[in-house]
Protein backbone atom coordinates (compact mmCIF):
# COMPACT_ATOMS: atom_id res chain seq x y z
CA UNK A 1 0.00 0.00 0.00
CA UNK A 2 1.12 3.57 -0.70
CA UNK A 3 0.56 6.44 1.69
CA UNK A 4 0.37 10.20 1.52
CA UNK A 5 2.56 11.88 4.10
CA UNK A 6 1.33 15.27 5.27
CA UNK A 7 4.06 17.13 7.16
CA UNK A 8 3.49 20.42 8.98
CA UNK A 9 6.48 22.50 10.09
CA UNK A 10 5.48 24.20 13.32
CA UNK A 11 6.69 25.01 16.85
CA UNK A 12 6.90 22.91 20.00
CA UNK A 13 4.09 24.88 21.64
CA UNK A 14 1.76 24.19 18.72
CA UNK A 15 2.35 20.43 18.46
CA UNK A 16 -0.81 19.39 20.29
CA UNK A 17 -3.07 21.77 18.39
CA UNK A 18 -1.60 20.78 15.01
CA UNK A 19 -1.86 17.11 15.93
CA UNK A 20 -5.55 17.60 16.71
CA UNK A 21 -6.12 18.99 13.22
CA UNK A 22 -4.48 15.95 11.66
CA UNK A 23 -6.58 13.60 13.76
CA UNK A 24 -9.70 15.45 12.65
CA UNK A 25 -8.88 14.90 8.96
CA UNK A 26 -8.66 11.15 9.50
CA UNK A 27 -5.15 10.34 10.71
CA UNK A 28 -4.96 7.38 13.11
CA UNK A 29 -1.77 8.74 14.63
CA UNK A 30 0.94 11.33 14.17
CA UNK A 31 4.74 11.35 14.07
CA UNK A 32 6.47 14.18 15.92
CA UNK A 33 10.05 14.98 14.89
CA UNK A 34 11.42 17.33 17.53
CA UNK A 35 15.19 18.04 17.60
CA UNK A 36 14.92 18.31 21.39
CA UNK A 37 15.29 14.52 21.60
CA UNK A 38 18.84 14.81 20.23
CA UNK A 39 19.91 16.43 23.50
CA UNK A 40 17.74 14.40 25.89
CA UNK A 41 19.33 12.15 28.50
CA UNK A 42 17.93 8.68 27.79
CA UNK A 43 17.70 6.52 30.91
CA UNK A 44 17.80 3.29 28.90
CA UNK A 45 21.28 1.72 29.12
CA UNK A 46 19.98 -1.36 27.33
CA UNK A 47 17.06 0.25 25.54
CA UNK A 48 16.22 0.44 21.89
CA UNK A 49 17.22 3.95 20.84
CA UNK A 50 20.62 4.29 19.22
CA UNK A 51 22.53 6.95 17.31
CA UNK A 52 19.79 9.42 16.53
CA UNK A 53 20.89 11.48 13.55
CA UNK A 54 20.38 15.26 13.32
CA UNK A 55 19.71 14.70 9.61
CA UNK A 56 16.35 13.14 10.55
CA UNK A 57 15.13 16.26 12.37
CA UNK A 58 14.47 19.90 11.44
CA UNK A 59 17.18 22.38 12.38
CA UNK A 60 14.48 24.55 13.94
CA UNK A 61 10.89 23.97 14.93
CA UNK A 62 9.09 20.63 14.85
CA UNK A 63 7.66 18.44 12.11
CA UNK A 64 4.25 16.93 12.82
CA UNK A 65 3.42 14.22 10.29
CA UNK A 66 0.35 12.17 9.46
CA UNK A 67 -0.17 9.39 6.93
CA UNK A 68 -3.28 8.76 4.88
CA UNK A 69 -3.83 5.86 2.46
CA UNK A 70 -3.52 7.01 -1.13
CA UNK A 71 -7.00 7.34 -2.58
CA UNK A 72 -8.71 7.62 0.83
CA UNK A 73 -10.25 10.97 -0.10
CA UNK A 74 -9.87 14.16 -2.08
CA UNK A 75 -6.37 15.29 -1.15
CA UNK A 76 -6.89 18.85 -2.39
CA UNK A 77 -9.91 19.35 -0.15
CA UNK A 78 -8.08 17.82 2.80
CA UNK A 79 -5.17 20.21 2.40
CA UNK A 80 -7.51 23.20 2.16
CA UNK A 81 -9.17 22.10 5.39
CA UNK A 82 -5.80 21.88 7.11
CA UNK A 83 -4.76 25.33 5.85
CA UNK A 84 -8.00 26.85 7.05
CA UNK A 85 -7.70 25.36 10.52
CA UNK A 86 -4.04 26.39 10.81
CA UNK A 87 -5.09 29.92 9.93
CA UNK A 88 -7.65 29.83 12.71
CA UNK A 89 -5.00 28.74 15.21
CA UNK A 90 -2.81 31.64 14.14
CA UNK A 91 -5.72 34.05 14.57
CA UNK A 92 -6.03 32.85 18.18
CA UNK A 93 -2.45 33.97 18.78
CA UNK A 94 -0.81 30.55 18.68
CA UNK A 95 2.72 30.67 17.26
CA UNK A 96 2.80 28.20 14.36
CA UNK A 97 6.36 29.03 13.35
CA UNK A 98 6.73 28.44 9.61
CA UNK A 99 3.35 26.78 9.43
CA UNK A 100 4.20 25.22 6.07
CA UNK A 101 2.66 22.03 4.71
CA UNK A 102 4.55 19.45 2.65
CA UNK A 103 3.08 16.43 0.91
CA UNK A 104 5.02 13.30 -0.08
CA UNK A 105 4.25 9.80 -1.29
CA UNK A 106 5.57 6.98 0.91
CA UNK A 107 5.81 3.31 -0.04
CA UNK A 108 5.06 0.81 2.69
CA UNK A 109 8.22 -1.19 2.00
CA UNK A 110 10.27 1.90 2.89
CA UNK A 111 8.73 1.84 6.37
CA UNK A 112 9.52 -1.83 6.75
CA UNK A 113 13.26 -1.07 6.74
CA UNK A 114 13.57 2.55 7.92
CA UNK A 115 13.59 1.59 11.64
CA UNK A 116 16.73 -0.52 11.20
CA UNK A 117 19.06 2.48 11.17
CA UNK A 118 18.54 2.95 14.92
CA UNK A 119 19.78 -0.53 15.87
CA UNK A 120 23.50 -1.15 16.29
CA UNK A 121 25.65 -3.90 17.86
CA UNK A 122 25.26 -3.86 21.64
CA UNK A 123 27.51 -5.52 24.23
CA UNK A 124 25.15 -6.93 26.85
CA UNK A 125 27.89 -8.50 28.97
CA UNK A 126 31.65 -8.92 29.02
CA UNK A 127 31.39 -11.81 26.54
CA UNK A 128 28.11 -11.43 24.66
CA UNK A 129 27.35 -8.93 21.90
CA UNK A 130 24.10 -8.76 19.95
CA UNK A 131 24.54 -7.76 16.33
CA UNK A 132 21.69 -6.93 13.94
CA UNK A 133 22.22 -8.96 10.81
CA UNK A 134 22.43 -5.88 8.61
CA UNK A 135 25.36 -4.37 10.59
CA UNK A 136 29.07 -5.09 10.10
CA UNK A 137 30.92 -5.99 13.30
CA UNK A 138 34.37 -7.35 14.19
CA UNK A 139 34.62 -9.28 17.49
CA UNK A 140 36.95 -7.67 20.04
CA UNK A 141 38.61 -11.00 20.87
CA UNK A 142 38.31 -14.74 20.33
CA UNK A 143 36.27 -15.21 23.51
CA UNK A 144 33.51 -12.80 22.47
CA UNK A 145 30.19 -14.44 21.59
CA UNK A 146 28.38 -12.62 18.79
CA UNK A 147 24.68 -13.32 18.35
CA UNK A 148 23.21 -12.22 15.04
CA UNK A 149 19.59 -11.14 15.09
CA UNK A 150 17.07 -10.42 12.39
CA UNK A 151 14.21 -9.53 14.72
CA UNK A 152 11.61 -8.22 12.32
CA UNK A 153 9.29 -5.61 13.78
CA UNK A 154 7.39 -7.90 16.15
CA UNK A 155 9.93 -9.19 18.64
CA UNK A 156 12.64 -6.58 19.20
CA UNK A 157 16.42 -6.78 19.03
CA UNK A 158 17.15 -8.59 22.27
CA UNK A 159 18.46 -5.54 24.14
CA UNK A 160 15.52 -5.10 26.50
CA UNK A 161 16.59 -5.30 30.18
CA UNK A 162 14.74 -8.59 30.74
CA UNK A 163 16.66 -10.25 27.91
CA UNK A 164 19.96 -8.76 29.06
CA UNK A 165 19.38 -10.14 32.56
CA UNK A 166 18.70 -13.61 31.13
CA UNK A 167 21.79 -13.52 28.93
CA UNK A 168 24.00 -12.57 31.87
CA UNK A 169 22.47 -15.30 34.02
CA UNK A 170 23.01 -17.88 31.27
CA UNK A 171 26.63 -16.81 31.02
CA UNK A 172 27.03 -17.29 34.78
CA UNK A 173 25.04 -20.45 35.45
CA UNK A 174 25.11 -22.54 32.25
CA UNK A 175 27.74 -25.28 32.27
CA UNK A 176 29.00 -26.59 28.92
CA UNK A 177 27.14 -29.79 28.12
CA UNK A 178 23.89 -28.72 29.80
CA UNK A 179 20.61 -29.40 28.04
CA UNK A 180 18.14 -26.53 28.14
CA UNK A 181 14.45 -25.68 27.82
CA UNK A 182 13.77 -22.11 26.60
CA UNK A 183 10.14 -21.30 27.46
CA UNK A 184 8.51 -18.47 25.49
CA UNK A 185 11.49 -18.26 23.19
CA UNK A 186 10.39 -15.33 20.99
CA UNK A 187 13.33 -14.76 18.63
CA UNK A 188 15.27 -17.67 20.20
CA UNK A 189 18.02 -15.30 21.30
CA UNK A 190 18.39 -17.13 24.62
CA UNK A 191 18.52 -20.50 22.87
CA UNK A 192 21.21 -19.26 20.50
CA UNK A 193 23.19 -17.83 23.42
CA UNK A 194 22.86 -21.10 25.34
CA UNK A 195 24.33 -23.11 22.47
CA UNK A 196 27.13 -20.62 21.92
CA UNK A 197 27.88 -20.84 25.66
CA UNK A 198 28.22 -24.60 25.32
CA UNK A 199 24.76 -26.16 25.81
CA UNK A 200 24.54 -29.62 24.26
CA UNK A 201 21.01 -29.12 22.98
CA UNK A 202 18.06 -26.78 23.47
CA UNK A 203 14.32 -27.08 23.03
CA UNK A 204 12.93 -23.61 22.25
CA UNK A 205 9.18 -23.35 22.63
CA UNK A 206 6.59 -20.67 22.05
CA UNK A 207 2.81 -20.69 21.74
CA UNK A 208 2.86 -18.04 19.00
CA UNK A 209 3.39 -19.61 15.57
CA UNK A 210 4.90 -16.35 14.27
CA UNK A 211 7.48 -16.50 17.06
CA UNK A 212 8.22 -20.11 16.17
CA UNK A 213 9.03 -19.10 12.59
CA UNK A 214 11.14 -16.16 13.77
CA UNK A 215 12.99 -18.40 16.21
CA UNK A 216 13.73 -21.00 13.58
CA UNK A 217 15.06 -18.35 11.20
CA UNK A 218 17.39 -16.92 13.84
CA UNK A 219 18.78 -20.32 14.82
CA UNK A 220 19.64 -20.91 11.17
CA UNK A 221 21.11 -17.42 10.84
CA UNK A 222 23.49 -18.19 13.72
CA UNK A 223 24.24 -21.67 12.34
CA UNK A 224 23.16 -23.41 15.56
CA UNK A 225 19.88 -24.89 14.29
CA UNK A 226 21.21 -28.45 14.47
CA UNK A 227 21.37 -28.17 18.27
CA UNK A 228 18.11 -26.27 18.77
CA UNK A 229 14.66 -27.78 18.30
CA UNK A 230 12.01 -25.08 17.88
CA UNK A 231 8.46 -26.19 18.68
CA UNK A 232 5.04 -24.64 19.17
CA UNK A 233 4.08 -25.44 22.75
CA UNK A 234 2.22 -23.97 25.73
CA UNK A 235 4.79 -23.44 28.47
CA UNK A 236 6.05 -26.86 29.64
CA UNK A 237 2.90 -28.80 28.81
CA UNK A 238 3.86 -32.32 27.77
CA UNK A 239 7.59 -31.76 28.28
CA UNK A 240 9.18 -34.57 30.25
CA UNK A 241 12.81 -33.55 30.76
CA UNK A 242 14.99 -34.07 32.58
CA UNK A 243 17.05 -30.99 31.79
CA UNK A 244 19.83 -29.13 33.56
CA UNK A 245 18.47 -25.64 32.93
CA UNK A 246 15.16 -23.94 32.19
CA UNK A 247 15.03 -20.29 31.13
CA UNK A 248 11.86 -18.22 30.73
CA UNK A 249 11.73 -14.56 29.79
CA UNK A 250 7.99 -14.00 30.11
CA UNK A 251 5.56 -12.21 32.40
CA UNK A 252 5.50 -12.83 36.14
CA UNK A 253 1.82 -13.70 35.94
CA UNK A 254 2.74 -16.57 33.60
CA UNK A 255 5.82 -17.74 35.50
CA UNK A 256 3.85 -18.40 38.70
CA UNK A 257 1.57 -20.77 36.78
CA UNK A 258 4.19 -23.35 35.84
CA UNK A 259 6.80 -23.42 38.61
CA UNK A 260 5.60 -26.93 39.54
CA UNK A 261 6.34 -28.01 35.96
CA UNK A 262 9.78 -26.42 36.16
CA UNK A 263 10.49 -28.50 39.27
CA UNK A 264 9.20 -31.61 37.50
CA UNK A 265 11.47 -31.31 34.44
CA UNK A 266 14.66 -30.18 36.22
CA UNK A 267 17.30 -32.60 37.42
CA UNK A 268 18.17 -32.31 41.14
CA UNK A 269 20.33 -29.22 41.46
CA UNK A 270 19.10 -27.93 38.10
CA UNK A 271 18.77 -24.20 37.44
CA UNK A 272 15.74 -22.07 36.62
CA UNK A 273 16.32 -18.56 35.23
CA UNK A 274 13.15 -16.47 35.25
CA UNK A 275 12.91 -12.95 33.86
CA UNK A 276 10.32 -10.55 32.49
CA UNK A 277 9.37 -9.74 36.09
CA UNK A 278 8.54 -6.20 37.14
CA UNK A 279 9.78 -5.38 40.64
CA UNK A 280 6.24 -5.14 42.00
CA UNK A 281 5.73 -8.84 41.17
CA UNK A 282 9.06 -10.09 42.54
CA UNK A 283 7.60 -11.31 45.83
CA UNK A 284 4.81 -13.21 44.04
CA UNK A 285 7.29 -15.09 41.87
CA UNK A 286 9.56 -15.92 44.80
CA UNK A 287 6.58 -17.25 46.76
CA UNK A 288 5.60 -19.49 43.84
CA UNK A 289 9.15 -20.78 43.53
CA UNK A 290 9.28 -21.58 47.23
CA UNK A 291 5.97 -23.48 47.05
CA UNK A 292 7.42 -25.53 44.20
CA UNK A 293 10.56 -26.33 46.20
CA UNK A 294 12.79 -24.17 44.01
CA UNK A 295 15.35 -22.30 46.10
CA UNK A 296 16.16 -18.73 45.09
CA UNK A 297 19.93 -18.32 44.83
CA UNK A 298 20.22 -14.90 43.18
CA UNK A 299 18.10 -11.89 42.25
CA UNK A 300 19.39 -9.27 39.81
CA UNK A 301 17.74 -6.20 38.35
CA UNK A 302 17.97 -3.42 35.80
CA UNK A 303 15.72 -0.45 36.47
CA UNK A 304 12.30 -1.91 37.41
CA UNK A 305 12.96 -5.33 35.85
CA UNK A 306 14.01 -8.35 37.86
CA UNK A 307 15.48 -11.75 37.03
CA UNK A 308 15.47 -14.57 39.56
CA UNK A 309 17.75 -17.60 39.55
CA UNK A 310 16.55 -20.65 41.46
CA UNK A 311 17.80 -24.21 42.02
CA UNK A 312 15.86 -27.45 42.41
CA UNK A 313 16.42 -28.72 45.93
Amino acid sequence: MNWTEISIHTTAESVEAVSSILYEIGANGVVIEDPEVLHREWDTPFGEIYQLSPDDFPTEGVFVKAYLPVGSGELGETLETIKEQLSQLASYGLDLGKGTIAVNDVHEDEWAHAWKKYYKPVAVSDRITIKPVWEEYTPKNEQEIVIEMDPGMAFGTGTHPTTVLCLRALEKYLTPGDNVYDVGTGTAILSVAAVKLGASDVVAMDLDEVAVRSAQANTELNQVHERIQVIQNNLLDGMEGPVKLVVANILAEIIVRFTDDVHRVLVPGGTFIASGIISAKEADVKAALERSKLEVVETVSIDDWVAIVAKKR
